[in-house]
């Protein structure tokens, strides 16, 4: 049996946490009914929201399949419950947010219409209840409420519809070839930049699936290769909460905190093809300079073509999208991209799992060990072969004997 990945037990530890809140929630209420009664966070953009969500609050969001990354998120601010303006699950793939959600023992209310966010204010007192959202006794909205039944349902007929996204992801891949092919196949494009990259390793960082236990179990490589730490917006943070200091910081500059971008990284900014760059504004206004990089890709893609255009041996990637599913379930046609450039990387790309596995220190514990006890044995050697070990030796007896006497009282 495979053990449980750090993610599922912490969703186990949510879900026994999360329903013992909501039921002594519920029984704290004067008339005794059910349901998850607290103040409401309102954000369109989910990735927002979860910037300032306290632990057994409402997160009232818009956002049409849910994604993964997402409902993580959600589940580590342990949220009291998640109301949805749309469908979690359209129909179009099997999107994996919802089960997440109910997984960790979180109420869903999906489809519940933009006009909650015109009659809720930040801050309102809320109450979720039978897939209904009250103020006070004034019904606000209502939608439906998924369970694990119809999560697993919707899921299943979603699995339909996964060859027309197909035929939409390689109609966008097509077009991308069309618009990027200079980019791809000569690097044309690609900024100077003043990192050094030449010969080393990259380790580029997006704050994406798993990257907290990805980040943890690359420690003894960063620690030996000292590769370039690159973090793609918010994965300069999560290098900086793992302790490390990011050589280079890529992205559109929406997800990153001004500490990061404070922090003495190179700083490229993600531009549009047509030269706008919205994210040099903010750092400018914190008096840093930056390189501008144009492309309709991804962040995490020019992050990638830059590393690999500047020189470097290998192309570490962490919390990025590896399969099908993941491509999709961002939600974006800019994923074809990513598709492409790791056919373009793909001789230099390994995913930080396989890094974790593969990679062993070249120095092992024992051969450590053994290397210190030879010294220690020849240094102890040479002082008692030498004359001084004559006045050494007594002193030495000394010490030993009153070490035994004070261990010796302890148990007397």
């Amino acid at each position: 049996m495979n053990d449980p990945s750090p993610t599922t037990e912490r969703r186990a530890r949510l879900s026994q946490k999360l329903p013992r809140r909501v039921l002594a929630l519920g029984r704290g209420r004067e008339d005794g009914r059910a349901g998850v009664a607290a103040v409401a966070r309102l954000d369109r953009r989910t990735k927002d929201l979860t910037k300032r969500l306290q632990p057994g609050e409402v997160a009232v969001i818009d956002h049409v399949d849910l994604d993964r990354v997402s409902a993580e998120a959600l589940v580590s601010c342990e949220v009291g419950a998640v109301v949805n303006v749309a469908p979690s699950i359209s129909g179009r793939y099997p999107n994996l947010g919802p089960q997440i959600l109910i997984e960790a023992g979180i109420p869903l209310v999906d489809d519940v219409g933009p006009e909650i966010f015109a009659k809720l204010s930040e801050g309102d007192q809320v109450r979720v209840e039978d897939a209904t959202v009250y103020r006070g006794e004034e019904v606000v909205a209502k939608g439906t409420e998924q369970t694990p039944e119809t999560v697993q349902t919707a899921l299943t007929e979603a699995k339909a519809g996964l060859a027309h996204q197909l035929e939409a992801f390689v109609a966008n891949t097509m077009e991308y070839v069309k618009r990027e092919r200079d980019l791809l196949i000569d690097g044309v494009g690609v900024p100077d930049v003043e990192t050094k990259i030449a010969g080393r390793h990259a380790l580029i960082v997006v704050r994406g699936y798993h990257y907290r236990e990805d980040i943890a179990t690359l420690r003894p490589y960063i620690r030996e290769y000292r590769p370039v730490l690159i973090g793609v917006d918010g994965g300069a943070d999560a290098l900086l909460e793992a302790g490390y200091k990011p050589d280079m910081i890529v992205g559109d500059m929406d997800s990153v905190s001004d500490a990061a971008l404070t922090s003495g990284a190179e700083i490229v900014v993600h531009a549009y093809r047509d030269g706008r760059a919205p994210g040099l504004a903010r750092v400018e206004e914190l008096g840093r300079t930056a390189v501008v990089f144009p492309a309709t890709a991804t962040s995490e893609d020019i992050a990638m073509l830059l590393a690999d255009d500047k020189g470097a041996t290998l192309i570490v990637a962490v919390g990025t999208h590896a399969n099908m599913v993941e491509f999709l379930d961002k939600g974006r046609a800019g994923m074809a991209s990513t598709f492409l450039t790791r056919l373009r990387v793909g001789s230099k790309l390994v995913d930080a799992k396989g890094v974790s596995r593969l990679y062993r220190s070249r120095i092992s514990s024992w051969s450590l060990l053994f290397l210190v006890l030879g010294a220690f044995i020849a240094m102890t050697t040479a002082v008692f072969m030498s004359p001084a070990g004559d006045v050494i030796e007594p002193l030495l007896a000394e010490r030993w004997h009153s070490f035994l006497f004070w261990l010796t009282g302890l148990f007397t």
